[in-house]
């Protein structure tokens, strides 16, 4: 594999912690919060909604990458890819999933993420139900 695939797949999988959920280990102590953002250059990360080990909460914190050891992703949602299969079901070849943005496209104007369904009609009301039906087996499952 060469080194731009291989760095395009990291930029990608890194791309999926936005708003989750995650433990970051630094060099001056763990910190649990949600990933508001992130610098690509040197992945330094916004969080909110904050915890720190020691029970001190911030609302939102910076945390520069050089000092970042590890994340842990504690909470990820769904498998939109699941969703992509049983829309493609139903829209044979209309269906494009973006992956970097974990967002589903249905017919290019109905877009799919993992809030909500955004367009208007009877297709996107079709979509709808896939989509509220999805959610609620996911719900569902077992931890």
């Amino acid at each position: 594999m060469s080194s731009a695939i291989a760095s395009k797949r990291f930029s990608d999988e890194f791309a999926l912690i936005l708003d989750r959920t995650v433990k970051v280990v630094t060099s001056s102590g763990v910190y649990t919060g949600r990933v508001l953002a992130y610098n690509p250059s040197d992945y330094s990360l916004w969080l909110a909604d904050v915890r720190e080990e020691s029970g001190k909460v911030y609302s939102k914190i910076f945390l520069a990458g050089g000092g970042i050891i590890r994340i842990e992703v504690l909470e990820t949602g769904p498998d939109m890819s699941a969703l992509v299969e049983r829309l493609n079901r139903l829209f044979p070849n209309l269906v494009v999933y973006h992956k970097e943005s974990d967002t589903i496209v249905v017919m290019d104007r109905i877009r799919v993420s993992r809030e909500g369904v955004f367009g208007e009609g009877p297709a996107a009301e079709r979509v709808k139900k896939v989509y509220e039906e999805f959610m609620r087996e996911q719900k569902a499952k077992p931890v």
